[in-house]
Parts: structure tokens; C-alpha cells; sequence
């Protein structure tokens, strides 16, 4: 997969983590939050930017930035400090809701990871161990970001084209 992603892939799974944070105080349940966050990013925009001239696209188009997504969860519409607007700029939309999806569904996540593997190679799977098979500690650490009711607002947005993009017409059933 094209390292051009990696903006995009950093900055929203920078926003997840911050939207659904550990409920945990302590440096570990931080980091198994973002480990978390960062596998479910990097598997919705491998699969909303398929191919190079997709990335290259969303690269001259842009993102979209976190607004929209910041008033959806935080309910108003606070503009961020000059340190937050630059990386905010580099969230996608679609990408963060269909991580949300993943998050939120495990064996959708599985048909993800392996759409990912049939395209990429077997070297996918160990890639996204976090995503489809955490531990409990993990689990614990990221109650929040996995939570499928406090997931849904933004996982509603775009979970119609998540499935069409994994060519399913409607939930997975394991």
C-alpha cells in the first residue's frame, strides 16, 4: 500500500483515539487505544484507496478535515487551536467512519482483513491482529472506541459504502 496514505492514516486514527479514549488513566491503555485505532484506519482507507491513482486523488482533493466529525460527537462546533487545525485538516471522513464499523463489528472486520489479504497478500493478517483478534487487556483498554452504541453515530454515515466496498448488503454474520 502506498506510504502517501500514511497523513490520512495518522491523523484520523489520531482523532479516534481522541474521540474515544482509553477509559483507563495510564500510558499502556493509551497506546493499546491507538495501536487499536491506528489497524482500524489503516484497513478502512486500504480499502477506500485501493489502487495509487485513488490515493493520489484523495491527495490533491484532500481529506475533508474533522469538522463535520467534531460536531457529530462533541455536539457544537468548537474551532481548534492553530496546534490542532494543521493535522485535523488530514482526517478523512469516510475513512474514520468506516474504522468505526470495524471497530464496532468484529466479524466485519474479519471480511475487511480479508478482502485485504486477498488483494495484498498473507502478510495482512499479523497486520491487523489488534483489530480482529485482541486480547483482553486490549479490549479493556479500548471498551470505548470498540463500544458499538457510542460507535454509531459515526459509523452510520458511511456504513452503506463499507459494505458495497466489501461487497455485502448488509451485516456479516460470523
Amino acid at each position: 500500500m502506498s506510504a502517501a496514505l500514511s497523513p490520512i492514516i495518522r491523523a484520523t486514527a489520531h482523532w479516534l483515539a481522541n474521540a474515544y479514549p482509553a477509559p483507563a488513566d495510564g500510558a499502556l491503555s493509551r497506546a493499546l487505544v491507538q495501536a487499536q485505532a491506528d489497524q482500524a484506519v489503516t484497513a478502512a482507507a486500504w480499502l477506500r484507496y485501493p489502487t495509487p491513482v485513488d490515493t493520489d486523488l484523495v491527495l490533491i482533493a484532500g481529506p475533508g478535515g474533522s469538522s463535520r466529525l467534531d460536531v457529530l460527537i462533541a455536539g457544537n462546533a468548537t474551532a481548534p487551536g492553530a496546534e490542532d487545525h494543521a493535522w485535523r485538516t488530514w482526517v478523512d471522513e469516510v475513512v474514520a467512519s468506516w474504522a468505526a464499523c470495524l471497530l464496532g463489528e468484529p466479524p466485519l472486520a474479519a471480511k475487511a482483513v480479508d478482502v485485504l489479504v486477498s488483494r495484498n497478500g498473507p502478510a495482512a493478517p499479523d497486520h491487523f491482529r489488534r483489530l480482529t483478534s485482541p486480547s483482553e487487556r486490549e479490549l479493556d483498554a479500548a471498551a470505548l472506541l470498540r463500544h458499538p452504541d457510542l460507535l454509531a453515530p459515526l459509523a452510520e454515515l458511511h456504513r452503506r459504502s463499507l459494505h458495497e466496498a466489501l461487497s455485502t448488503s448488509g451485516a456479516v454474520t460470523p
